[in-house]
């Protein structure tokens, strides 16, 4: 086991706990720049790390009935197609130099969009809340169909999107759902998502299975020590370091 892969799995899984955001938008700039790994190889190995680290979660808010199931079918019936459509697409095209570049990308824009709605997470209720008296209920069904459809193309494209970007759509879309209730959907609906599209990865041979368990032998104490320290750490300083390191990972990762 690398130490270096079980220390970097610790420190990403700290910042989870700490600050919920998805361990994707660390994660993959960190195994394309640390661990030098192909871009592809990188997203492959991190929706694993994705699935594996969100399924304790799914399950202890299905448990405490935080998950909005008929929202979280929704997204499914878009998000699982489109991930399909898009592993389907790489398997006819195969892997180029310009689905290289068209991976590298997207996950940079990928970043810069999990920064933005980390950093006016706030705003987006208002914004929410406004968009009722223009979205009436009978089209939320099939707008959230396609913010699934989104999603699946983001994350198979970039491994990020089914977190805080996730999270944010639901909001805009149903701004009086619990908050316990969002978070517990999110969760849910990521899970079979990054499992079918690091399925879809590992059948292009996109996968470090070594490294993955090693990051994971490291994440889950960091999930559980980062969510004993939220408490203790002023959350506005939490997620403005977590959005510089996010554009900066972003811009990196683009140029």
């Amino acid at each position: 086991m690398d130490p270096y892969a079980i220390l970097s799995g610790l420190l990403v899984g700290l910042i989870v706990g700490l600050t919920g955001v998805g361990g994707g938008s660390l994660m993959t700039p960190l195994l394309i720049t640390v661990f030098k790994l192909n871009p592809a190889v990188a997203i492959g190995t991190d929706l694993w790390f994705a699935a594996a680290t969100k399924t304790s979660g799914s399950v202890a808010h299905h448990r405490a009935g935080h998950v909005h199931y008929r929202v979280m079918a929704l997204l499914l019936a878009g998000s699982i197609p489109a991930s399909l459509g898009m592993v389907a697409l790489m398997h006819a095209t195969g892997i180029t130099k310009g689905w290289a570049s068209a991976l590298t990308f997207s996950l940079g824009i990928a970043l810069l969009l999990t920064a933005v709605t980390v950093a006016y997470r706030r705003a987006w209720l208002s914004i929410g809340l406004k968009l009722e008296a223009w979205i009436p209920d009978n089209r939320k069904p099939a707008l959230t169909v396609a913010a699934g459809a989104l999603l699946g193309v983001l994350v198979s494209l970039s491994s990020i999107g089914a977190g805080a970007i996730g999270a944010t759509l639901i909001l805009l879309l149903y701004p009086r759902m619990p908050a316990r209730q969002l978070v517990g959907t999110d969760i849910a609906h990521a899970v079979p998502l990054t499992l079918v599209a690091g399925i879809g990865h590992a059948t292009l041979g996109h996968v470090d299975w070594s490294l993955l368990a090693a990051l994971l032998m490291g994440s889950i104490p960091g999930i559980w020590l980062g969510a004993h320290l939220t408490t203790r750490m002023p959350d506005a300083l939490v997620r403005a370091l977590l959005c510089v390191s996010l554009v900066t990972a972003g811009l990196k990762v683009i140029r």
